[in-house]
């Protein structure tokens, strides 16, 4: 049949040699005879678009043209290339029984926030999701078993417990529309799934590390992006002689050298390969890698690094940060915001503490530097701290509030970041620094492509007698680095006593669970935004019930 082809079309062939096969999927998925355009073609073979492209620049005349979609001018001279054998689906005979919860994850999938570019985000196919779920399934023992998604943009964690109830998955992410969406259909459609906000380059909540049975994860297709996070998923594992950590990652077949700079990545982990299925992920985009991804089933080795020594970034450095393909996280993006800035200047009190990675030209000279990780878990004592954000790490300006209540701070963020791009926005995030504080925007100071967030450390708040709501709140707030619930049983205990109507561990357990079930495991510096602003609410209606209260 080759034989028969366009001189042009076997060119390509010879020049394929045995991957020539994958090319024939093209004139097959052509026998069909209807039109298609470029990208249904990447999309129905899995095969990249530049060589979709150049086999149709081959098959030149034999094609009829209307815009960008082709059909061949007689369908029956490619029919015998449809007969070819192929591999089969590892899963497709386990779909069937599943409709439901694909049609679901359909409506799932569709109603997804839109990816995010600077996150590298394309949207897997519901089906894909389904196929994972059921994969998971087949190859392991979910009763009871505890999925750990490491991001999840695909919903990954949705389709794992619409198809096994009996499981539960924890979701960790730095997108928070994903987060809010995930627990809103969650809760709608009474799944296990709990979600986490964190920035995996500064490592796992701690409640999420050491305490999953399995991990997925679709990470960014950089070398850096792949290797941290599986980092990232092995620190999550409980027993990581049984675990297994699954990733989703593709690379075009045009561009070897950068699947095997990423595998590289994963044999310095020490990692076993116990099995990769080709094209196993199917996207709604990603064409310059055939739209596909493949599926690696990892597994640990005693010389595997886990838990904290893993993988733990001491420091968010510039160049750690850079695990995306994309925007300004990128490898290749250059800082345009901060790098070469003269000394900057700050109105009021003089900063003694400059947090993240400040270029040199910045700072004053003997300036007090400290790493973003290390301020985050514990600050240190400052009467003024700036905070750089402008590297990508805008999506962190809540916790860095919220991690130093007592501290005036000035953080310095892209102009663009939603947090003080419009008033909805800004109010969202004098929501978050509470009532006691006062927030302020400098826009285009020192440079207009900066916005420079000035927060005054607390004032003293009311007392239980004058507002029980409002200083559970603050007492919350206070303990960002604790458990909320723990903080709010406490909180509650206290304001009883100080209303002189004494309430018991088990009342306020009992309160709090009823009130905000959503809270387990959470700190402030890992909840999900949506449910951090409901936090006034939930205080408020907690010190209502006081028995004093009335």
């Amino acid at each position: 049949m080759t034989t028969d082809l366009p001189p042009a079309l076997s060119a390509l062939l010879k020049e394929q040699g045995a991957d020539a096969a994958r090319v024939l999927l093209i004139p097959a998925a052509l026998s069909d005879g209807r039109w298609w355009s470029a990208r249904e073609l990447v999309r129905s073979t899995g095969v990249a678009h530049r060589v979709v492209a150049a086999t149709l620049d081959a098959l030149g005349d034999e094609l009829e043209r209307d815009g960008d979609r082709v059909r061949p001018r007689d369908p029956s001279r490619y029919a015998p290339l449809a007969e070819r054998p192929r591999l089969a689906d590892p899963v497709g005979h386990l779909l069937a029984p599943h409709a439901a919860a694909e049609a679901e994850l359909e409506r799932l999938v569709a109603g997804a926030p839109a990816a995010r570019a600077d996150l590298d985000h394309v949207a897997a196919s519901a089906r894909t999701a389904l196929r994972r779920a059921v994969f998971l399934g087949a190859r392991f023992d979910l009763d009871g078993a505890r999925l750990l998604c490491v991001g999840d943009h695909d919903l990954t964690s949705l389709a794992l417990t619409l198809v096994h109830p009996g499981a539960e998955a924890v979701v960790v992410d730095i997108d928070e529309r994903m987060l809010a969406y995930i627990d809103a259909a969650a809760d709608r459609l009474g799944l296990k799934v709990r979600c986490h906000f964190a920035d995996l380059r500064l490592g796992l909540p701690p409640a999420v590390r050491s305490g999953s049975d399995l991990v997925f994860t679709d990470p960014p297709y950089t070398p850096e992006g792949v290797e941290l996070f599986v980092r990232r998923g092995l620190e999550g594992l409980a027993e990581p002689r049984t675990a297994r950590v699954l990733v989703a990652y593709g690379a075009s077949e045009t561009t070897p050298a950068l699947a095997a700079r990423t595998q590289e990545r994963l044999t310095r982990l020490n990692l076993a390969v116990e099995a990769i299925w080709p094209d196993f992920n199917h996207y709604l985009g990603a064409e310059a890698i055939g739209a596909a991804s493949d599926l690696y089933v990892l597994r640990a080795t005693a010389r595997t690094p886990v838990g904290d020594g893993g993988g733990r970034a001491g420091s968010r450095s510039r160049a750690a940060a850079r695990i995306y393909s994309q925007g300004v996280n990128a490898r290749e993006s250059a800082d345009a915001l901060t790098a070469g800035t003269a000394p900057l200047v700050w109105a009021g009190t003089a900063p003694d503490a400059f947090v993240g990675a400040w270029p040199e030209a910045a700072l004053p000279e003997g300036a007090n530097r400290v790493p973003l990780a290390a301020w985050l878990s514990a600050p240190v004592p400052a009467g003024h701290a700036v905070v750089d954000l402008t590297a990508g790490g805008e999506a962190l300006t809540e916790r860095v509030l919220l991690a130093a209540p007592a501290a005036e701070l000035s953080v310095v963020v892209g102009s663009r970041a939603p947090q003080v791009r419009d008033e909805a926005g800004q109010a969202a995030l004098r929501r978050v620094a509470g009532p006691d504080r006062t927030v302020r925007f400098a826009r285009g100071v020192p440079d207009p492509r900066r916005t420079v967030v000035r927060v005054g450390a607390a004032a003293p708040g009311p007392g239980v007698a004058d507002d029980a709501g409002a200083w559970l709140a603050r007492h919350v707030r206070e303990r960002a680095h604790g458990s909320v619930a723990a903080a709010l049983r406490e909180g509650l205990i206290r304001a009883a006593a100080g209303l002189g109507a004494p309430v018991n561990k088990k009342w306020a357990r009992t309160r709090v669970a009823a009130a905000a079930p959503w809270l387990s495991g959470h700190t402030l510096m890992d909840l999900p935004l949506h449910r951090l602003l409901e936090l006034d609410a939930v205080a408020s209606r907690l010190a209502g019930e006081l028995p004093g209260a009335h």
